[in-house]
């Protein structure tokens, strides 16, 4: 359990670096928006694939 809650965060971090960077680096306004949905979507799957075998579901 303590293993998928410090997963769960670094995925959290590595996902507000990116933000961060797409901050700090794209210039375009639509772009930007677009790699942060990205970024979003792609952190939620892997959140969901630390969490979704602790509740007994498997995909």
């Amino acid at each position: 359990m303590i293993s998928v809650l410090i997963g769960v965060l670094v995925i959290v971090v590595v996902g507000a670096i990116c933000f961060w960077a797409i901050d700090k680096f794209v210039r375009d306004s639509r772009l930007a928006n677009l790699l942060k949905l990205l970024v979003v979507l792609i952190c939620l799957g892997a959140i969901l694939q630390r969490v979704l075998p602790l509740a007994g579901i498997s995909l």
